[in-house]
């Protein structure tokens, strides 16, 4: 359930982190990946990603063009590392977030402390996936008994049995689940049943002509891990187009990815009841009762009927045998990653390599990290926090958030599109709204978690399944919304609808977003505006239809629904309009909830650091740049990044994100300010008129 629980936080949960639906650190098995740049001192760790003049391009007229003036010198220095599919100054701090981490690990792995402890099992963990001689002494021989399970399959009861045990481990075939608060009854955990089990990204790349490499790389891939596996190449070819087929039937029933942002359209509602009785050839009391769910609550969510109809029609028409492939080929697709070095690289090569156009892995270390932050994330975040996370960061960030609740509230009361009825509901939205930072209250209890130093994949699968079992056990029950649900050491922040509120991870709280040695102007165009961005994503096109208690409700007249769409398809019309690669555009719609974000974000924090300034000596030129430009400056080069043309393509595709260079600038051009502190005018390449400038919150 780990890896769908990921792809589920889409539209049940996290659906707005503010670097993608949900980062790498958290959720990815494959995912980008990153290398050490150039390193300062002589211990490797990577440079501090500060906002820097020395990455602006000066000879650029900003008027322009501001991205190059913002940040050309960066862009014409700067390489994309070999094991990675895109770089920017996200990407920078991650990097150097990750080194802090392995210095934490190496310490523990070296001394993993008391057995039991919090130590013991990172520094295990740690140990265990870096010998690499023992991983690939074992061959495949850690996934063997799954698949002996999976061929022992007599019946469709077995099917569903094996399919549950696969949700609880690593894969997610046929479709998937998740625990997650009702978003119409919020204070309540239930459990979702969502549409999975594709091994390309999305829908369209079963069905677009731009994606015909992918497809046939998919068929390849799946020949060549089976053949690793022992199969002649005949059958390994046999097997590939059987599960192809199968996805290709998943997938036509599959929603695409501006659809799954929908929030009322993703949520059906069923008693366990109905759902059986719809359902029947899939036997869900089976299912139920091996993830240990039985009884625990009368209703569920399903969120796409019409793909579970498939998954049962495929049941009910196919041959065991064929589902077995399918099932079987899931399980060794996922396992993969952890297995012996031929297995690992083959799957690094279709899911980084060809869908992402990563040369290279990352080195080990770093790859074990990110399964560590995965499989007990908090164990490890304990122990980031105790040493990286400094006390006066949290008061200094309390301050800031307080200035910027106060220019929302006060945009709230004298908004003038809105009617008076909808503006007290969503001034009590706002009343409610309240933020985390840092780390949880409690920290997560791993005494159940076995870790032994000599088995990585028997590590990583026990993570895999307590994780499962710890989030299965709230069906039913109260959501405790002080649980986070990214790990601290996460470099992101995210808002929580049905909590109304937004959480803070301590890894993000570092330049080039947090600079505590840096000027108000420089902070609040970075950390400001992502703080704002935050808030403002409860009253975007899909957190707006949450009210003060998280629940997904229709608390708008048709007047102010109508009126706030005429304005944010302003948004949506200028991203449609950015072409990225030759051919292929942004998709506004996809994009809009953060893009609305972005700029209620940017705005809000300008008037908050204008109020800021009250009373105060006007601020002096820095680099010669009033604090005014710092500002938009900052915003600009916090977003500077550089893609390989595969990562760009399924980011535009699948990623509820426009690309971080178009960031830097598209909500820029929305702001009237942004015009004023750098002259812009009627003719330069940066002018947008008025009349076509998204102004929502």
């Amino acid at each position: 359930m780990r890896n769908l629980l990921c792809s589920a936080r889409k539209w049940a949960g996290v659906g707005a982190a503010i670097l993608g639906v949900v980062p790498a650190t958290a959720c990815e098995h494959h995912g980008i990946t990153m290398a050490a740049p150039t390193t300062e001192g002589g211990g490797g760790i990577p440079p501090i990603p500060r906002f820097s003049v020395e990455n602006m391009d000066l000879s650029a007229d900003p008027r322009d063009d501001f991205y190059q003036f913002a940040a050309g010198a960066w862009e014409q220095r700067t390489e994309i590392p070999a094991d990675k599919s895109r770089w920017g100054g996200f990407e920078e701090l991650a990097e150097r977030n990750w080194w802090n981490i392995r210095s934490l690990l190496e310490t523990h792995a070296a001394e993993p402390g008391p057995a039991g402890s919090i130590g013991q099992k990172v520094g295990d963990f740690f140990a265990s996936a870096m010998d690499q001689a023992t991983i690939d002494a074992r061959g495949i021989e850690p996934l063997q008994p799954t698949l002996d399970e999976i061929a022992a399959i007599a019946s469709t009861a077995d099917l569903i049995r094996a399919v549950a045990q696969q949700h609880l481990s690593l894969s997610s075939p046929f479709f998937g689940v998740a625990v997650f608060a009702d978003m119409k009854q919020s204070d309540m955990n239930t459990l979702y049943l969502v549409q999975s089990g594709l091994s390309l990204p999305g829908r369209d790349y079963y069905f677009e002509e731009r994606f015909e490499t992918e497809r046939a790389a998919l068929k390849d891939h799946i020949v060549a891990l089976y053949v690793l596996a022992g199969e002649t190449s005949s059958e390994a070819q046999r097997r590939a187009d059987l599960v192809y087929e199968i996805e290709l039937a998943l997938a036509e029933k599959s929603k695409r990815s501006a659809e799954l942002r929908d929030r009322l359209a993703n949520y059906h509602k069923f008693t366990v009841d109905e759902a059986m009785a719809r359902w029947s050839a899939l036997q869900l009391d089976t299912y139920f009762n091996e993830l240990g769910v039985s009884g625990q609550s009368d209703t569920l969510v399903v969120m796409q009927p019409e793909f579970l109809d498939r998954v049962q029609e495929l049941v009910q028409s196919r041959p065991l045998d064929d589902l077995k492939v399918y099932l079987h080929w899931h399980a060794l697709s996922e396992a993969a990653t952890y297995l012996a070095d031929p297995f690992e690289r083959e799957r690094f090569h279709f899911s980084n390599t060809v869908l992402r156009g990563t040369p290279e892995m990352e080195p080990r270390w770093q790859r074990a990290a990110r399964v560590i932050d995965r499989q007990i994330g908090e164990a490890l975040g304990q122990l980031y926090v105790a040493r990286f996370f400094p006390p006066e960061v949290k008061a200094r960030l309390d301050e800031m958030i307080e200035n910027i609740k106060v220019v929302l509230r006060g945009r709230l009361e004298r908004l003038e599109w809105i009617t008076p009825e909808t503006r007290q509901r969503a001034l009590a939205k706002f009343a409610r709204f309240e933020a985390q930072i840092g780390y949880p209250e409690k920290w997560r209890d791993y005494s159940n978690v076995e870790v032994a130093r000599d088995d990585y994949f028997g590590n990583v699968v026990r993570g895999a399944i307590a994780d499962s079992r710890y989030d299965l056990a709230k069906v039913g029950k109260p959501v405790d919304k002080r649980e986070f649900s990214l790990t601290p050491q996460t470099v992101n922040a995210y808002f929580q609808p049905t909590a109304n509120q937004i959480v803070f991870l301590a890894g993000i709280l570092q330049p080039p977003f947090f600079d505590a040695e840096a000027d108000d102007a420089v902070n609040y165009g970075a950390i400001g505006a992502v703080i704002g961005h935050e808030i403002t994503h409860g009253f975007d096109d899909q957190g707006r239809r949450f009210d003060a208690d998280g629940n997904l409700t229709d608390w708008w007249t048709p007047e102010d629904e109508a009126e706030f769409k005429r304005r944010a398809q302003l948004l949506v019309d200028q991203f449609n309009a950015y072409e990225v690669l030759p051919g292929v555009f942004v998709q506004g719609e996809l994009a809009l909830g953060e893009n609305i974000a972005d700029l209620g974000g940017v705005s809000i924090a300008f008037e908050a650091f204008q109020r800021s300034l009250e009373g105060k000596p006007k601020p002096r030129k820095i680099d010669g740049f009033t604090a005014e430009q710092r500002f938009f400056l900052s915003w600009a080069q916090q977003w500077r990044t550089k893609f390989r043309d595969s990562r760009l393509k399924e980011q535009v595709t699948t990623g509820p994100h426009a690309p971080g260079f178009l960031r830097a600038t598209g909500p820029l051009v929305n702001v009237d300010a942004f015009f004023t502190a750098f002259g812009i005018k009627e003719g330069d390449g940066m002018w947008r008129p008025p009349e076509k400038r998204a102004r929502i919150w």
